[in-house]
């Protein structure tokens, strides 16, 4: 991926700086569209690097409890993939530096057509996409598109990936490679078990300098983002984490907002530790 995307840029920044990257989700249109834009600007605020945008989706498989809610909820708002991409313009109109990722599932691109999909994106001022319901071996057509139009294609493997399918998974990643951090799906826990470790250590060797490693999946403490880091991790991302934190507040107020960048400037302070 040429250096001009911004994904890519943001992460050979980064390095040079010896720190990792603090990638936060937010849920379009949760609780609202205005929202989410506020979260967005709070969390960027707070040291966030690199935004993921979730359009919200009515079988999100690979989402747990917590950011399935705040997406259904979304959804009877009446969200849709254009109120998603016309908030990424307004972020990149505010941060034209931050790179943005859209994560949502095959159907959404499939129903637009692909590249067309890619193209509004790229239009609107997003880097790439996370799809997690797209097996590397049927992403030829969305690997070409991505390509065409220098847009990310951030693929997920899982601590139990085979080798042979990793490398496969590597060679069709750009922007960063995901590790989901434990089986199953989304949402907060309390601790990692050493499974964890070792696929982050096993990846990260098998991404080496090709592709960054960012981790996911029930982050969200500055103690898990240091457990990540200490395995190798590159990037950690934080999800679950977040919509929770909104979903406990009463509505997106000044408070809610304050904790946001306060809890954004916790964890990057654990991904600027050496």
């Amino acid at each position: 991926m040429p250096s001009q995307n911004r994904i890519a840029a943001k992460f050979e920044e980064l390095a040079d700086r010896g720190e990792r990257a603090l990638i936060c989700y937010v849920v379009a249109g949760y609780p609202d569209i205005l929202g989410s834009q506020r979260v967005t600007e709070s969390l960027i605020a707070g040291g966030a690097d690199i935004i993921e945008i979730g359009i919200p989706f009515s079988d999100p498989i690979a989402d747990g409890p917590t950011i399935q809610s705040a997406s259904n909820k979304a959804l009877l708002r009446g969200t849709k993939p254009e109120d998603a991409l016309r908030l990424a313009a307004r972020i990149r109109k505010k941060h034209p530096a931050t790179p943005l990722l859209v994560m949502t599932y095959y159907n959404i691109l499939h129903r637009a057509g692909v590249e067309e999909f890619m193209r509004r994106c790229k239009k609107n001022g997003v880097d790439g996409f996370i799809i997690p319901d797209l097996p590397v071996e049927e992403g030829a057509e969305y690997v070409a598109a991505a390509s065409k139009l220098d847009l990310a294609t951030v693929f997920l493997v899982s601590p139990n990936t085979p080798p042979e399918r990793l490398e496969r998974i590597v060679k069709s990643t750009s922007g960063f490679l995901y590790l989901v951090s434990v089986f199953g799906i989304t949402g907060a826990r309390d601790s990692f078990e050493d499974y964890t470790r070792n696929a982050v250590r096993r990846v990260k060797e098998a991404a080496g300098t090709r592709v960054p490693l960012a981790v996911g999946f029930g982050i969200g403490t500055p103690a898990h983002a240091k457990y990540m880091i200490t395995a190798g991790a590159d990037a950690v991302i934080v999800g679950s984490a977040i919509v929770d934190k909104i979903s406990r507040s009463n509505g997106v107020n000044h408070s809610t907002l304050r904790q946001l960048e306060v809890y954004a400037k916790s964890m990057k302070k654990t991904c600027r530790m050496r």
